[in-house]
């Protein structure tokens, strides 16, 4: 990942920050997906997903965020995902996809409002543990778009040929793999 597209973090009281700077896309996803994984594992409720310096998101990107929500909610999590600073553009994305039923889309009685350019000042940028190779990634873009799809039966009609086309990608990986 370059200096245009990075996931940066931290950890604060009460929730997690993490900030999307450059596009949200299938490169810096499994970037923020590690990242969220090991804080939700590690015990925390709060994801605030920082969209302000976000130039953009593709579905993967997108799906992902559905993701954290969706395995907050199973954990019963007060917080679940808040999406910080994310500006017209990027709303009317999520809005697109139905994600704002899912998603706190700059809550007004957030726990950090008021602080996020503090907040913004301590995050430091997240590495991830290995870079996923092909098989992986498509392993990724799959679960996004399936996540997608989930969401609403508007979203299933849209993206039931990328996901067509991604099972027997991952289905054709798995066979020269074994």
């Amino acid at each position: 990942m370059s200096l245009e597209n990075a996931i940066l973090v931290g950890v604060f009281d009460g929730f997690t920050w993490i900030r999307c700077e450059g596009k949200g896309s299938f490169v810096t996803s499994p970037v923020m997906k590690e990242c969220a994984e090991a804080r939700i594992a590690q015990g925390e409720r709060c994801l605030v997903i920082d969209l302000e310096a976000c130039t953009g998101m593709d579905s993967t990107f997108m799906g992902q965020l559905a993701s954290f929500s969706a395995r907050l909610s199973k954990l019963g999590a007060s917080g679940g995902v808040q999406i910080a600073g994310a500006g017209e553009r990027n709303r009317n994305s999520l809005e697109d996809l139905g994600l704002d039923c899912l998603l706190e889309i700059d809550p007004p009685a957030a726990v950090w409002r008021g602080h996020a350019s503090e907040v913004r000042a301590n995050l430091e940028p997240y590495q991830l543990g290995h870079p996923p190779g092909t098989l992986d990634r498509a392993k990724h873009v799959l679960e996004s778009h399936k996540v997608l799809s989930a969401a609403n039966a508007e979203n299933a009609k849209k993206f039931a040929g990328v996901v067509g086309i991604l099972e027997k990608e991952v289905a054709e990986g798995e066979r020269k793999s074994d």
